[in-house]
């Protein structure tokens, strides 16, 4: 039977270690504040938000929620995102997307500024991540990926680690974060050729290719690690999934994360993890 690699004692410990530091903080005068800057109502968004809040409530950090309506006009956005940016009580700041067609998301991932960037989605954040230099932020999810496998004891030094997907929330930047940490690395995706050949010869398989249980037995082989990042709703089992078809991947896995209740479950600890960071930064 694998080793569950589950989420929650990762966020605890998580937890605990920013709760040390936001108490350091606060003994000099500095308390740490997250700004969300959030348009609309989305379901998704709501319960991210809500789960940030508990996190950051239960670390000590305190959050200001700045809610816009769906159909705000682009100048009235970027406004409230540049008053952020330069409110120095602020040290990060969430910016929820996508955003609505109406803005220029673009011009607003340009806008905001590197060092607030706790859910590295600028280019300075990015830049930060490919040059391993503190320069912003990686992205939450694909730190707490990279989390899972430290608390686990589970070392990519000298492994070979295929990754699927290749977008700049996951693929991209959890297999750069790999490489810094001595791994051997192959990103899979939909223009590769024969990816269960490559998957199967890895140690670590990382699915991140937003494909609902594309990831089965014919991908994998026995004594592998598999994390996996996706995750979404089953109409036809009226359940959560994740990219790994788990019922397939489970007998053969050395480790693997479930899903719900792994790697998504530690994002909000990490999100809360660079707030802090931010504010030590500062």
């Amino acid at each position: 039977m694998a080793l569950l690699l589950k989420g929650a004692p990762v966020a605890t410990a998580l937890t605990e270690s920013i709760k040390a530091d936001v108490e350091k903080l606060k003994k000099n005068g500095v308390v740490p504040l997250l700004a969300i800057l959030r348009v609309g109502e989305r379901n998704d968004d709501i319960s991210y938000e809500r789960g940030a809040m508990k996190r950051a409530a239960s670390a000590g950090i305190e959050v200001r929620n700045v809610i816009l309506p769906a159909d705000v006009d682009n100048d009235t956005f970027l406004a409230a995102l540049e008053e952020l940016n330069k409110d120095p009580l602020v040290h990060g700041i969430l910016m929820f997307r996508p955003l609505p067609v109406q803005l220029d998301e673009e011009k607003a991932r340009k806008m905001l500024a590197p060092e607030k960037d706790v859910d590295g989605c600028t280019d300075g954040s990015l830049a930060g991540v490919f040059a391993n230099s503190p320069v912003g932020f990686p992205p939450c999810t694909a730190r707490a990926a990279m989390e899972l496998l430290k608390y686990y004891d589970i070392d990519p030094k000298g492994k070979r680690v295929a990754v699927i997907g290749r977008s700049l929330v996951i693929g991209r930047p959890v297999a750069m974060m790999l490489m810094h940490a001595n791994a051997t690395v192959t990103i899979c995706h939909t223009r590769t050729p024969d990816v269960p050949s490559i998957t199967r010869e890895a140690d670590i398989v990382i699915a991140a290719s937003g494909q609902m249980e594309s990831v089965g037995a014919d991908y994998l082989r026995e004594g592998q690690v598999v994390i996996d990042v996706g995750i979404g709703w089953n109409e036809q089992k009226q359940k959560l999934c994740g990219d790994v078809c788990f019922e397939e991947a489970e007998p053969l896995a050395a480790a693997i994360t479930p899903v719900p209740g792994g790697v998504g479950s530690v994002t909000t600890a990490v999100l809360c993890r660079q707030v802090t960071d931010a504010a030590m930064r500062k």
